[in-house]
């Protein structure tokens, strides 16, 4: 008689580093080898069983916790790649000029871009971010606006339809959005629908759209789409993209700002 497959039970360090994920957001082999005194070759195994039960996603050097149908926790996804993220958002912020207005939605990069902005001058900012209005309200040369709608306690995000009719009456100059998955065919994709009304409209009400996404989220998967490349102007990243992507913003006129390139600050890469 054919027994029923059953899902492996987790040894107590596989049930730490699991724990440690989803807290944390990543972790790395070679940390986890010596924080458990076991080789390399034993944590590979263990990161290799949690995938295939898909518990996590590999990435180079480690793993990150699936999120196939919903997000990592806040506190994980601002853990996850500052020094990138932070790189990002300095090179975004030198994208925008002074005396200008623009939407920064619900994100840990679009937060990391507030963060660089705070010596603009003449600004107008209108976000949906509650942790991006506590970064800027302090700056005495920016002018910062909320919009309706519903608070998530978990992030400071605001959505819902409220949010919603508010943007739709502005037509400002740039918007500064996120994403929680890329694809090579140009998909940009998120968890939340109603974050996803959110960030359509913000596209739709700005003269350029400025997204912000790390080279990590080509590894990510999300269910619901935000859009298109072809609707944005400038894609910010740390890495170079997949060459289909690429090939997709040089089709659309994207221009591609790659963080680290060895090239000078201010050059950027149009693709």
């Amino acid at each position: 008689m054919n027994q029923p497959n059953r899902a492996p039970i987790l040894n107590a360090r596989q049930q730490e580093i699991l724990d440690y994920i989803r807290n944390h957001g990543e972790v790395q082999v070679e940390p986890l080898s010596e924080a458990f005194s076991v080789t390399p070759q034993t944590i590979r195994r263990d990161l290799n069983l949690l995938c295939n039960m898909r518990l996590l996603q590999r990435v180079h050097g480690g793993a990150i916790a699936h999120d196939g149908v919903s997000n990592l926790g806040y506190e994980a996804r601002r853990r996850l790649l500052v020094e990138e993220k932070s790189a990002i958002g300095q090179r975004t912020a030198a994208l925008i000029p002074d005396d200008s207005s623009l939407f920064v939605n619900i994100g840990t990069t679009t937060e990391q871009v507030a963060r660089h902005l705070v010596n603009h001058v003449g600004m107008l900012v209108i976000t949906n971010n509650i942790n991006v209005v506590n970064t800027l309200i302090h700056s005495e040369t920016i002018e910062v606006m909320t919009t309706g709608g519903v608070v998530r306690r978990e992030d400071g995000g605001i959505v819902g339809d409220a949010t919603v009719d508010f943007i739709h009456q502005f037509r400002v100059d740039y918007a500064v959005i996120g994403a929680s998955a890329l694809e090579e065919d140009g998909s940009i994709l998120d968890y939340d629908p109603q974050e996803v009304r959110v960030a359509q409209a913000i596209i739709d009400n700005a003269r350029s759209v400025i997204l912000v996404a790390d080279a990590m989220k080509f590894e990510r998967n999300a269910p619901v789409r935000i859009g298109n490349i072809a609707q944005v102007g400038y894609f910010v990243t740390d890495k170079e993209p997949p060459e289909q992507f690429c090939k997709l913003c040089k089709e659309s006129d994207v221009e591609l700002v790659i963080t680290s390139s060895e090239s000078d600050q201010s050059a950027q890469h149009e693709i």
